[in-house]
């Protein structure tokens, strides 16, 4: 009996034991998936946040080209330009500040100058080489970011001053509608020529078609006329 009770009680206590693992096991997959679904709720934050700073730094581009004097270059030597314009007198600042990077943590960034040179300003992305999350369904402000590769493709563009659109993409045709057909003068109907073999054709007396003179009415108020009768004849003597 003694033995038996033993046995019984190690086998409970090797079911609790294999239960505590098993219980553990759970509250660390649990633990595991919480952290990697915050570190993707960070992540996606931090994209959000990444293009609203890019959407910041068009328009600072656009302000700058806008501001531009005629004849002289829309596109700011470098992005030290945007915080004070040296073109205006006074102090015109198209960008606030040289924002921090929200996925490197670091307030630098990459310009694309223009012509591939080393002066001229035409767009800013980030320095980051992860893969991002968002892939389609971008606002209207960032065309061409579908489907990068790397967060670093993300270009931050100015708009072309000549063009009124992002530098590299095609500028829209007009619709050309087809003009309505002049209208055709109404000419009366006219007769048929004749063939050139017929003969000419018998000329028509003209018909007299004076009209004839009414007759003449009698006068008005004219005295009658009283017939003369044979005057009597003398008296006879008698």
């Amino acid at each position: 009996m003694v033995v038996r009770a033993g046995i019984r009680r190690g086998r409970q206590a090797g079911f609790t034991y294999l239960g505590l693992i098993i219980f553990v096991t759970i509250i660390g997959l649990v633990g595991a998936a919480t952290l990697k679904i915050g570190a993707l709720l960070q992540r996606a934050a931090a994209e959000e946040e990444l293009l609203d700073i890019g959407a910041a730094f068009s328009a600072a581009l656009d302000s700058y080209a806008a501001a531009t004097p005629q004849g002289a270059s829309p596109y700011p030597p470098s992005l030290k330009e945007l915080l004070k314009d040296p073109r205006v007198p006074g102090v015109r600042r198209h960008l606030r500040k040289i924002f921090v990077d929200p996925l490197t943590g670091k307030a630098e960034w990459g310009v694309v100058y223009l012509g591939e040179g080393t002066t001229g300003v035409v767009a800013v992305h980030s320095l980051s080489t992860a893969k991002p999350l968002k892939v389609a369904n971008f606002d209207s402000r960032f065309a061409g970011l579908d489907n990068a590769d790397t967060i670093s493709a993300w270009r931050f563009k100015a708009r072309d001053p000549a063009l009124g659109q992002a530098p590299g993409q095609p500028q829209p045709q007009p619709q050309l509608q087809p003009a309505a057909p002049a209208a055709q003068p109404v000419l009366p109907d006219l007769p048929a020529a004749p063939p050139a073999d017929a003969p000419p054709p018998e000329a028509t007396e003209e018909l007299d078609t004076a009209p004839e003179p009414a007759p003449e009415s009698a006068p008005m108020n004219a005295p009658e006329t009283v017939p003369e009768t044979a005057s009597e004849a003398p008296p006879e003597d008698r």
